[in-house]
């Protein structure tokens, strides 16, 4: 663990006011706008969110606190990529409206019921998703909130783990986790979000890939012998 980065120096006021607000809160809101506390595929959302970033921050911890220092600084680094500014706070924003967007239609709807196996698919997928996005952020000490060349610290290509499958493990594991949600809160109308979602990170992958290989050593060798951005076999 480095001596640089202590528990008061990550989990500053404002870090903490952010993941109340984001990690706890906000996977909560389908259950707090329809108030109905005995919806258990609400529950097996918020769960699924709240508990898959604590063990996995738990595990960073114990193996790169600094990971931890630098995602908690999410916009306010000195250099990101100029087109990130905008683009990681709409994901960010994309993200908070599917569990507002389900709770509204459960409120007011539904807008459609599934049988017990499709919301199941869906929970399956958002654990899977939860899952692999995990696996990138515990295999990539540069994992950063925001798309940007960590020079400070001598960031070099990682290829093992996910990365030898999809060169953007953790925009897939996200992907995936998205898909599932509408499925598993009955709720077609959080399709929109979803696909809102889906184009940003489809726009945003292209964006970082092109910027690794411009500016990143040993990136497009990397990008040779592992060929998808996203999706296997697709793109």
């Amino acid at each position: 663990m480095s001596t640089n980065t202590s528990i008061k120096t990550v989990f500053t006021p404002r870090v903490i006011l952010q993941l109340l607000i984001f990690i706890v809160l906000t996977p909560l809101l389908p259950l707090i706008i329809t108030w109905n506390w005995g919806w258990w595929e609400a529950w097996a959302f918020a769960l699924t969110f709240i508990l898959g970033f604590i063990i996995s921050r738990l595990l960073v911890w114990r193996r790169n606190p600094d990971l931890i220092a630098e995602r908690g600084k999410f916009l306010q680094h000195d250099n990101p990529e100029s087109w990130d500014k905008t683009l990681a706070p709409l994901v960010g924003l994309g993200g908070g409206l599917i569990p507002i967007v389900a709770g509204l239609d459960a409120r007011f709807g539904p807008s459609v019921s599934f049988d017990l196996w499709v919301r199941l698919l869906g929970l399956g997928l958002l654990l899977v998703g939860m899952w692999f996005g995990s696996y990138a952020l515990l295999e990539n000490s540069y994992f950063s909130g925001m798309v940007r060349i960590q020079k400070e610290s001598g960031q070099k290509v990682i290829d093992t783990g996910p990365y030898g499958w999809v060169r953007h493990p953790g925009y897939a594991g996200a992907l995936v986790s998205y898909l599932g949600a509408p499925f598993l809160l009955e709720s077609l109308w959080t399709l929109i979000p979803v696909g809102l979602l889906l184009v940003l990170l489809v726009v945003r992958t292209a964006l970082e890939d092109r910027t690794l290989q411009e500016k990143l050593e040993g990136y497009s060798e990397y990008a040779q012998r592992v060929r998808y951005r996203l999706i296997p076999g697709v793109w």
